[in-house]
């Protein structure tokens, strides 16, 4: 039987660090966005800023662009169903989701990963 070699160690051939710290601000800045309450605001500036000088930083901002967005989305019908009292239960389940996501998309990407959603409605391309 022949073995598989073991995966390289390091970051991911070809991309610059540049790109990997681009590609995981394009995640950890929804949380920041948070702060304001407009968390796709952080990928959206990424997008524009640094998302046509890198494929890898315009793949992460426009993955984390719609994730955002489907989360918004996703606190207003809570928010809505909050009036038929299942969106009390909704919203913290939809909040923790956006959280552990968006760090694991943060890691990934920074360590030059390919990362993709869950639960993602692919608004922009």
């Amino acid at each position: 039987m022949s073995q598989v070699p073991p995966p390289p160690s390091g970051p991911p051939a070809g991309l610059t660090p540049d790109e990997r710290t681009w590609g995981g601000a394009a995640h950890w800045s929804a949380l920041v966005g948070a702060f304001v309450a407009m968390a796709f605001l952080g990928p959206l500036l990424v997008l524009l800023l640094k998302g046509s000088t890198s494929p890898y930083v315009r793949r992460q901002a426009v993955e984390s662009l719609n994730f955002q967005l489907s989360m918004l989305i996703y606190v207003a019908v809570s928010f809505v169903l909050a009036f038929v009292l299942i969106g009390f239960l909704l919203l913290p389940v939809v909040g923790v989701l956006w959280l552990v996501f968006t760090i694991i998309g943060s890691v990934k990407s920074a360590e030059g990963g390919e990362y993709r959603y869950p639960l993602t409605i692919r608004m922009v391309s």
